[in-house]
């Protein structure tokens, strides 16, 4: 089948096209290479997938030209692309843009498609608000511009569906980890500190926040199991992690007892819009999808640090 991922340079979208390219689908991305955070990251990530002879185009969905550039005869979209996190150089212009905008022209090219099968938006669990260990029926109160322009993003994607003109679900992730992580997540950093011995910044009060880490395996799993369930899907909002819940503070551990290290804590002030415990409830895509993640925290965490370290030699040979 011939599939488009938004965002397919990024973190879940290069690990979606890798699977998806795996089990022999054609797979097109479209990425505006967004200075969000270091686009070498970014660029090595498209030229790994560009190596299998993916195609990537350079373009942005809150510009009408890039529908000029798509083909028309697609089975599947992924909705990956996004303004993500709640860092303080984001302005609500960047995420009414990137997040409302571009969707919506998403939406009006998936539109033109005669043979789409399915439209997947990828979401978060920022939608839900400050505490977070509900179902998917909760009344949503997010505390961030970011978890609230994906709501609304959400919600025109589902609009669609209720309106009959194309099947869609979205999947609502929580604090995905693992190899190709951005730099700026808590994982990427914590890991950087303790190989470099640097501070690792932490924001005041997070260090008892609640979280249900999930590797980006298990993620990819439950997001390409909605082929093939899309009758099951349509219409759907369905949460994505793992029901394993760690705070801050063991996290931080489990990375100080894999590298044998200890981390120094540099404490910041408090960030707004933070959440202070996010519980994956995850009966929906149980049901629905049969989804059982498997990778747990130490696990995950290693296979992190390994990809690292790997690429941290690869740069070293490389000077």
């Amino acid at each position: 089948m011939k599939i488009l991922i938004t965002g397919i340079a990024g973190f879940i979208g290069s690990h979606l096209a890798d699977r998806l390219h795996l089990l022999g689908h054609e797979i097109l991305g479209i990425d505006n290479f967004s200075a969000y955070y270091n686009i070498g990251f970014k660029k090595e990530n498209a030229q790994h997938l560009k190596s299998f002879g993916i195609q990537i185009i350079e373009d942005d969905l809150r510009s009408e030209d890039f529908k000029s550039k798509l083909p028309l005869n697609l089975d599947y979209i992924f909705h990956c692309a996004a303004q993500p996190g709640i860092a303080k150089t984001s302005t609500f212009e960047d995420y009414l843009s990137n997040n409302i905008v571009a969707t919506n022209n998403l939406i009006s090219f998936a539109e033109q498609c005669p043979n789409l099968k399915f439209f997947i938006n990828i979401g978060t669990s920022s939608i839900y608000g400050a505490e977070v260990s509900c179902s998917e029926n909760e009344v949503t109160k997010p505390i961030s511009n970011y978890g609230i322009t994906k709501l609304a993003a959400e919600q025109l994607v589902l609009l669609q569906s209720r309106r009959g003109y194309f099947q869609a679900c979205s999947f609502r992730l929580y604090s995905v980890y693992g190899s190709r992580e951005r730099p700026d997540k808590m994982f990427s950093q914590l890991i950087d500190c303790a190989i470099n011995k640097k501070a690792f910044p932490l924001f005041k009060g997070s260090l008892e926040h609640q979280r249900s880490f999930t590797h980006i395996k298990d993620i990819i799993d439950g997001i390409i199991s909605v082929i093939g369930n899309e009758e099951k899907c349509d219409g759907q909002i369905i949460n994505l992690g793992t029901t394993q819940e760690y705070s801050t503070k063991q996290a931080i551990k489990i990375v100080e007892d894999l590298l044998s290290t200890r981390i120094h804590i540099q404490e910041e002030p408090p960030r707004l819009g933070d959440q202070i415990r996010t519980k994956a409830v995850i009966d929906k895509a149980q049901y629905l999808l049969n989804y059982h993640p498997s990778i747990g925290l130490r696990e995950g965490v290693l296979e992190q640090i390994n990809w690292m370290k790997n690429k941290n030699n690869e740069k070293k040979m490389s000077k």
